[in-house]
């Protein structure tokens, strides 16, 4: 190992993670005093925009994640959590477990991007009740809760509950809370036709928003056409509309005025009853960026026009964890794919301007375009200037995150499913992905379910 080897260490196997890991092995292929170091807490690359795809049963779960070790066939890679970030010894130490210990690792560049979680905004009963859909587990989970309810509301008698069962509140207006209720409503009607006593307007799918438009930042003529289309198909759309509790039998919501002069006014407070609320409604950084050294704003680190974290030379946070202004609106950027990948490729070219002493350069961002999907084969998107709506924007949101996928076999995969839903129903086996519960744990259950 030469002397004056480098080690630049990527937190994160998100599409900024990789795509920085993917640029600098490109730019670095034949330089042996590099060294590329990837950690991350799962050990594939989730195509985040096939999520929904995957919630309804489109897309079979395995097909839209991409191991990173065949993506950065140069870069070692750890499998961990990262549990403390030290800027000024410049180490980075993870997470041990009953399985595995600690491990702490020396970095000369740092690069963060590590994403964001859900954002619950101090609700807890809305934290501990409602599904999400940032994970590959989360979009299996809720697709098993909405087979489950069907099941349920075939056989139950009771009016009120069956109404509860049958009733699909998405709350969060934006790309992930359309798209997520479009594909629920898609296979909320498939499904159906297997269940004799669910008929269509049984089925009732909501979306609530606290802005009074969907798909905020969107062409409005296109963000109201995706509003009207979805109306026709069923879908209830609640604008200006806040969610104040949710119980997992109710969720409590609250009409907001457009100039409020009376915010505790109760007229303004209703409810739905509902067993599934799914929330989409914002992201916050990690814990890790909260709890770190660097400054932050809330909970973003702030770094400069060349991504680099204030204080820190050498060190570059990108992505949703990082905070960067839009010059043209002084508003932070969108948590989006296409931008997290636009500052991966700018941070790997200001560390190799570190590393060969050359001038780095200022993060400028250039939009290629916004599409949706917003179910039953329609869409809505802006592509190379043009506003386009219906079946020939779905058909560009599939073909361009098709070639966005970065391995041959997936996007095969990915192909195939799509070209089998021509044909065929969806499937609506509920897998159970849990311990089997005994007789004698159903038992107490009953008993608790008697007294209640």
């Amino acid at each position: 190992m030469g002397r004056n080897k480098k080690k630049i260490v990527i937190l994160g196997g998100g599409f900024a993670g990789v795509e920085c890991s993917r640029q600098l092995e490109d730019q670095f292929r034949d330089n042996p005093e590099i060294e590329l170091v990837m950690i991350s807490e799962d050990n594939f690359l989730l195509f985040t925009p096939m999520l929904p795809q995957v919630a309804s049963g489109m897309i079979e779960t395995r097909h839209i994640v991409l191991p990173i070790r065949t993506i950065c066939q140069k870069t070692k890679f750890y499998e961990g959590r990262i549990k403390n970030i030290d800027p000024y010894g410049k180490l980075v130490t993870i997470w041990g477990t009953g399985d595995k210990r600690s491990v702490s690792i020396h970095y000369d560049f740092l690069v963060i991007a590590l994403g964001s979680e859900t954002n619950f905004f101090g609700m807890a009963d809305v934290e501990k009740n409602a599904y999400t859909m940032k994970t590959l587990n989360d979009a299996v989970m809720l697709r098993n809760r909405v087979i489950d309810m069907l099941e349920q509301a075939e056989n139950e008698t009771n009016p009120i509950l069956r109404k509860s069962f049958l009733n699909f509140v998405v709350v969060g207006g934006g790309f992930a809370g359309v798209e997520t209720a479009g594909e629920l409503m898609d296979l909320l009607l498939d499904a159906r036709k297997h269940y004799p006593t669910i008929y269509k307007e049984d089925l009732k799918v909501v979306i609530l928003e606290a802005l009074p438009m969907i798909l905020p930042g969107f062409n409005q003529d296109l963000a109201e056409f995706a509003k009207q289309k979805m109306i026709e198909r069923g879908i209830d759309i609640r604008l200006r509309t806040a969610v104040t509790s949710f119980d997992g039998n109710e969720v409590t919501i609250k009409k907001l005025d457009e100039n409020p002069k009376n915010p505790s006014d109760e007229s303004k407070i209703d409810a739905i009853r509902t067993k599934t609320l799914v929330w989409t409604a914002g992201v916050t950084p990690v814990n890790t960026i909260k709890r770190s050294l660097f400054k932050t704003d809330k909970g973003k680190v702030i770094i400069n026009k060349y991504l680099e974290v204030a204080d820190f030379p050498g060190v570059f946070a990108i992505g949703d964890c990082a905070l960067f202004l839009d010059p043209e609106t002084n508003r932070p950027f969108p948590p989006t794919a296409q931008i997290a990948e636009a500052q991966a490729k700018t941070a790997a070219k200001n560390l190799n301007a570190l590393i060969t002493n050359s001038e780095k350069e200022k993060f400028e961002y250039h939009s290629k375009g916004q599409m949706a999907i917003i179910g039953k084969r329609t869409g809505i998107a802006t592509f190379l200037g043009m506003n386009i709506s219906g079946f020939w924007a779905w058909l560009i949101w599939r073909n361009v995150y098709l070639s966005k996928i970065s391995t041959f076999d997936k996007k095969v995969r990915v192909f195939l499913d799509w070209t089998i839903d021509l044909f065929f129903d969806r499937d609506i086996s509920r897998l159970k992905l849990m311990k089997h519960k005994t007789e004698k744990e159903y038992k107490v259950l009953d008993e608790v379910d008697d007294v209640w």
